[in-house]
């Protein structure tokens, strides 16, 4: 057998630094390890401020999903005050955090995911020359043409929150930017026009059609009745590279429930899929082990509402700054695939089913979502009621304890904070990348895309496998958030 390391990285295309050591036989990766070498320490930063700083700083941690922060930020003083938004401002920060949501699915289709199949090692496809001319990364048509669109779409956050990133209008008791009737109408012209954008361009096809495809066969069946959109083109090429068969993950997913409506009920269910199964996930189960991590990890592993971000950078068997988050004991992966098994979005469970959580899986999951998210938008706009409260009075106690829990684009995000004396005493987030990119655990199992990265192709001369892009692009990484 034939033994060999390869270290990937930095990867470009990604938000914050990322490295990737293989070890590879025979041709194939026999184990990984996922390495974020950059540290940040916005949680010591947040102890001994006044609790409302963190409404300011956490947004701080990343300028592509600055919202999912805030929106993290503001339930978590939300349950320590145990203030409910009014029905507006609930619509209000389901609508800022869905566009910014969308954006992030858009963005990691076009920007992120697609260019990589322009690439000199899949000259001679049949449908290279086609990708090479929609997404290659220096201009591709459609890329410039989702970059108008995204821009476009941006301007909804004016109206939403005053501004993007750092969106300064989410309160723990709603939102501080209250909608009148005529910006009302300007805001879901925005959002059907961005519909037939996407019904034009990525689906080719109304998106009512999409989310009636309840299986692979009819999904397939519908790929092959047209040619107009990139929803098809993506199925073509998935098929042709054997993106159902790579980078299979953990077989377990985690999401904390989306989109609550006036009573809590959120749009998209939380959960933990597991064979097929959904059950309610035990967040007191949480822990993160910081064994292989650059930080201290005394008292072993530890759940949030105590965790510890000392930096310990001459540990010895530590090899990222990222820690090890697990549900249970067990590695779980999180993110749009997860939330769409969750909450029992047929054609992935079917995708799921027959394929395990693969490439080809996240993909759809995240352009599943991005069908279902615009409708819930025109829904929550029309549900606006002008006039009406938009934010409830906040009052903190100087003393409590507060769990907030969003689902980014990228999957399940949460902070945990405590007050003493009217400051904060402690303050800990857990990151969706920090679950997919987390290291192995003192039982040396290693995270999610360590596993999934197992077995993906090496071709010889490859200095950066496309196999490996494939499935670490997959997870739609955002690196600056898991080291926080």
């Amino acid at each position: 057998m034939s033994s060999t390391r390869l270290i990937v990285g930095p990867f470009n295309r990604v938000e914050g630094d990322l490295e990737v050591r293989l070890d590879l036989a025979n041709g194939r990766v026999r184990s990984a390890q996922v390495v974020s070498p950059m540290y940040r320490g916005f949680e010591p930063m947040l102890v001994g401020r006044d609790p409302l700083d963190a409404l300011v700083i956490v947004p701080r941690i990343c300028g592509i999903c600055s919202v999912s922060q805030s929106l993290a930020a503001a339930r978590a003083l939300a349950d320590a005050a145990g203030v409910q938004p009014p029905p507006n401002g609930t619509l209000a920060l389901n609508l800022l955090a869905a566009t910014e949501n969308v954006a992030d699915h858009l963005t990691h289709f076009y920007l992120f995911f697609m260019p990589d199949f322009t690439r000199p090692v899949y000259a001679g496809r049949a449908w290279f020359d086609d990708a090479a001319r929609r997404y290659a990364s220096d201009g591709g048509e459609q890329l410039r043409a989702m970059l108008a669109a995204r821009a476009r779409w941006f301007e909804l956050m004016g109206l939403l929150g005053g501004r993007w990133p750092h969106t300064h209008s989410l309160l723990p008791g709603g939102s501080s930017r209250a909608i009148e009737a005529a910006e009302r109408l300007r805001l879901l012209a925005r959002v059907r026009e961005f519909r037939a954008w996407l019904e034009r361009q990525l689906y080719g096809a109304p998106l009512e059609t999409v989310l009636a495809l309840r299986d692979e066969v009819q999904l397939q069946a519908w790929a092959a009745s047209g040619s107009a959109g990139d929803l098809r083109r993506f199925v073509t090429i998935a098929a042709d590279c054997g993106l159902a068969t790579l980078g299979r993950g953990p077989g377990r997913c985690l999401s904390y429930g989306a989109f609550p409506d006036a009573l809590g009920t959120p749009a998209l269910a939380p959960g933990l899929w597991h064979a097929g199964r959904v059950t309610p996930p035990e967040l007191d189960t949480i822990t993160e082990d910081a064994t292989h991590a650059w930080l201290a990890d005394a008292g072993g592993p530890r759940h949030p509402r105590d965790g510890l971000t000392r930096p310990d950078a001459a540990k010895h068997e530590a090899y990222t700054w990222n820690k090890a988050p697990r549900l249970a004991g067990q590695v779980v992966e999180t993110g749009a695939v997860a939330r769409q098994l969750c909450a029992g979005q047929p054609l992935v469970a079917d995708l799921a089913q027959r394929h395990g959580v693969t490439v080809y899986t996240r993909v759809i999951a995240r352009l599943v979502e991005l069908a279902r998210l615009v409708p819930l938008m025109e829904g929550w706009l029309q549900a606006l009621a002008p006039r009406e409260p938009f934010a409830a009075p906040l009052n903190l106690p100087p003393d409590a304890e507060g769990v907030g829990l969003n689902e980014a684009a990228r999957g399940a995000l949460g902070h945990w904070l405590r007050m003493e004396g009217g400051r904060i005493a402690q303050y800990q987030i857990v990151a969706p990348t920090s679950w997919n990119f987390s290291p192995r655990d003192a039982a040396g199992t290693p995270g999610p895309l360590e596993q999934a990265l197992v077995d993906a192709p090496v071709q010889p001369g490859e200095a950066t496998p496309v196999a490996v892009q494939h499935i670490v692009r997959s997870f739609d990484p955002c690196m600056v958030c898991t080291v926080h």
